[in-house]
């Protein structure tokens, strides 16, 4: 099956497959839009069951980087990467250096950061090849702290401010004291987030592969840890998936209980037909681009050296982007993906027109 064949292609602009002999690197990089700018979007690393499932998800991944630039306001294009292999086991320093050869030889049309699969220390063994990678420079904190540049705390205070905008919507209440929420996945983002949720009040149920990141949320957070597909139908108010995408499906749609969806993964709807099916069942689905967007408004302000408070009022802005979709989405009987996936277009169409006007001045 070549890319243009595949159901997931979106007139992507550019599809690359790298692969290094020495260290047996597979991987895919897709660029799928530069209207904005260049196309920045994380660098994941999984093992894939085939090339075809991988391209899948990087040309998905790519369609949603694109859309989430789009709605958070930055100058940014849409793209992704996607290595094919285990990070627990497959990973390695010189793994890293020929992705990032890969990663270079595109010029700057894609930035990559880090992802499921990767951190800091992988992108910067990137940086050792190539300068288009993001999210690897230290940065002193208004309050003086050293940090990192792992994005994933902001990407988790995104989702934070998100389900908040989501629980005033749907529950009419602006506190989350006591509201239950279900976090698929514990990893970085949803970590981070079940921090913010507990110490806001809210009551936790959790599903994770690795035990010991269950037990240090119910040791820490008083977390009620259920198994990985009862996680679903837990009875809670919100479900947060926080981990791979395409866990709204035919296998799952009928057995969520919660009210609201809204977390970190990407690509949480399998098609589009699911979340026509979440709207008929009155469930409010907080599209995963436009509520998950704080890491990538993270790695912009690190780029652009640009002022903490005003990226952290920038990250808060995504309760009032999602609350503008839930009102237009109401209006109009879309649902709340195609709402978002619309009002992104129409700031990429501004944003091409306005590029047009000025190269013919």
């Amino acid at each position: 099956m070549s890319v243009f064949e595949s159901r997931d292609f979106d007139g992507h602009e550019q599809v690359v497959f790298c692969h290094d002999r020495a260290t047996g690197l597979r991987a895919i990089i897709a660029v799928h839009d530069t209207r904005l700018g260049p196309a920045l979007g994380g660098c994941r690393m999984y093992p894939y069951a085939g090339s075809e499932e991988a391209l899948r998800d990087v040309l998905r991944l790519a369609r949603g980087m694109t859309f989430k630039s789009a709605l958070a306001g930055l100058p940014l294009g849409g793209g992704k990467a996607v290595i094919m292999g285990d990070p627990f086991h497959d990973k390695s320093e010189a793994l890293m250096r020929a992705m990032g050869r890969c990663i270079d030889r595109l010029g700057g049309r894609y930035i990559g950061a880090e992802d499921s699969g990767t951190g800091v220390t992988d992108l910067k063994q990137m940086a050792a090849e190539t300068a288009h990678v993001a999210g690897v420079r230290e940065r002193r904190t208004a309050d003086g702290r050293l940090r990192d540049g792992d994005p994933s705390p902001y990407t988790a205070h995104g989702v934070f401010a998100g389900i908040r905008a989501a629980v005033r919507h749907a529950l009419g209440t602006d506190s989350l004291e006591g509201v239950r929420v279900a976090i698929q996945g514990l990893g970085n983002v949803g970590s981070h987030l079940a921090a913010e949720l507990h110490a806001a009040g809210a009551r936790l149920t959790v599903a994770d592969p690795v035990a010991e990141r269950l037990a240090a949320a119910v040791e820490a957070y008083g977390a009620e840890a259920v198994g990985l597909e009862e996680i679903y139908a837990a009875p809670a108010e919100v479900f947060a998936p926080c981990a791979l995408g395409a866990v709204i499906n035919d296998a799952t749609v009928e057995r969520l209980a919660a009210r609201i969806v809204a977390g970190g993964a990407n690509n949480q709807i399998d098609e589009p037909r699911h979340g026509e099916a979440l709207r008929a069942r009155g469930i409010l689905y907080a599209p995963d681009f436009a509520i998950n967007a704080g890491g990538i408004i993270d790695i912009w302000y690190e780029r652009a050296e640009g002022d903490e408070a005003e990226e952290m009022a920038k990250i808060e802005g995504i309760g009032a982007t999602l609350e503008d979709i839930f009102r237009e989405a109401e209006a109009s009987g879309l649902t709340t993906a195609e709402v978002a996936e619309r009002l992104a277009e129409r700031r990429l169409d501004a944003a091409a027109r306005g590029k047009g006007a000025s190269a013919a001045a």
